[in-house]
Parts: C-alpha cells; sequence; structure tokens
C-alpha cells in the first residue's frame, strides 16, 4: 500500500469516511474534497464567495454523463445488430433513477449522504437523493482518477456484480405509459410541453417536461424527442411515487 494511502486509512482527520469508502469502493479515494461534495445534498449546501453552492449537483450532472457513456458503450458491444431504440431503451433501464436509487442503497451509500431531515422528505419528492449521489460518486471518480478508471470501476463493481442485462431486456420499463394510466386513473390532465432551449446550447437538443395537473413534475433532455419524453415521464413517475 502507498505510504500515503496508509496515512489516509490511519492518521488522517478523515480517516473514519476514508475507510468507509474504501470498503465501498475497492479503493483508497485521492482528492477527499470531491467524495465529500458528492455525499452533501442541496439541503445543506452553503453559497460560496463566487455565488455557486457546494452540493453534489454539479458532480452530479458530470457522473451522469459519464454512467450514460460507459452505459451506452457496453450496450453497443454487447448488442451489435440492434436499432438504436433498443439500446435507448435498455440504457434507460439501467440508469433509470428507481435502479440507481437501488444500487446506491445496496452499496451502502444511505450511510454517508450528508443532509438536512429537516428539509428533506423522503416519501415525496426527494427519492432520487440516493440516486444522485451515485451519480455524484462517479462524477467524483472521474475527477480524482480519470475516464478509464472510471470506466473499470463501472463495470467491475457496478455492471458485473450488481446489473443483469439480460434480465433486464426482459423487464418492461415504458415510464411514460405507466405515467399516462396513472393519470387517467386518477383523473388528472397530463401534458409533454417542449421547453426553449438556453442560449448557445444545440438547436437539436429536446428539452421535454412532464406535466401534470399544471405542475412540472420531470423534466427530459435528449437529441431524440421521444426519448427526452420517456426521461421527464421516468422521473415525474418517480417524483408521484408511481
Amino acid at each position: 500500500m502507498p505510504l500515503f494511502d496508509f496515512y489516509k486509512l490511519y492518521f488522517s482527520a478523515d480517516k473514519e469516511f476514508i475507510n468507509k469508502l474504501k470498503n465501498i469502493l475497492g479503493f483508497v479515494p485521492g482528492n477527499t474534497v470531491l467524495y465529500k461534495m458528492a455525499f452533501r445534498h442541496r439541503s445543506v449546501a452553503k453559497v460560496l464567495k463566487n455565488g455557486s453552492r457546494s452540493s453534489n449537483e454539479r458532480l452530479e450532472f458530470l457522473g451522469d454523463a459519464i454512467l450514460g457513456s460507459v452505459i451506452a458503450e457496453l450496450l453497443f458491444k454487447s448488442y451489435p445488430y440492434k436499432e438504436e431504440g433498443f439500446l435507448t431503451e435498455m440504457r434507460s433501464k439501467i440508469v433509470n433513477r428507481a435502479n440507481l436509487n437501488q444500487l446506491a442503497r445496496k452499496m451502502g451509500f444511505d450511510q454517508l449522504i450528508v443532509f438536512d431531515q429537516k428539509m428533506v422528505n423522503m416519501q415525496t419528492k426527494h427519492h432520487s437523493m440516493l440516486g444522485d449521489a451515485f451519480e455524484a460518486l462517479i462524477g467524483a471518480i472521474y475527477l480524482d482518477k480519470g475516464y478509464n478508471y472510471t470506466k473499470d470501476f463501472l463495470l467491475k463493481r457496478i455492471v458485473k456484480p450488481y446489473i443483469d442485462i439480460h434480465t433486464l431486456e426482459l423487464t418492461e420499463t415504458n415510464f411514460k405509459s405507466k405515467l399516462i394510466e396513472w393519470c387517467q386513473r386518477h383523473g388528472k390532465d397530463i401534458t409533454f410541453d417542449m421547453v426553449e432551449n438556453e442560449a448557445g446550447e444545440s438547436t437539436k437538443l429536446f428539452t421535454i417536461k412532464a406535466v401534470v395537473e399544471g405542475e412540472s413534475y420531470g423534466i427530459g433532455r435528449d437529441y431524440n424527442k421521444k426519448n427526452a419524453e420517456k426521461l421527464a415521464a421516468e422521473k415525474a413517475c418517480e417524483a408521484l411515487s408511481i
């Protein structure tokens, strides 16, 4: 074991946190600050001097992109003759928030997340807290160790032990249909509204929000409109506990 890793595990002020991470991840983190940030929910974020907030939201954004890239490559190689629609659906099954929440709980992330219990109601719209931390952790590993290390970690420590791709292939997770059916059963209006992209964003990127009874419950973004609607529906199902 490198001397610096030995010091962090046994003598650093963060040794308890670092040991927990090592047991979960299988390696000693380099930049501890990144990993602490990954588990800091926005409910306990502080506003920094530059105006940004010290929560895991930026790392979550980065981790989402890295995770999507690794899974997309895995599926592309695993299913060489399948069409884009099938690959997109499979990726959604793997990286959907419910699945990430479950993975994070199995790995013990619920023991590491820092949040304000008074501000966060786990029974309503904050079911995504564990999944958000999972993606933020991927972002932290990427910044700390690089893309190839992160890819190897995901495939060996996440996909292989926790995800059965071929079982997921047979699992139906059409969130848009689920959301529409739920709204019909409860007599609620549902629309999928296109949102105008911010300045500088690609005109080919679709941003869709799922609106139930006039309130937005989920936003999806993709270069395919139908996929963006599915992503918005997935987040709405999560928010509505469907």
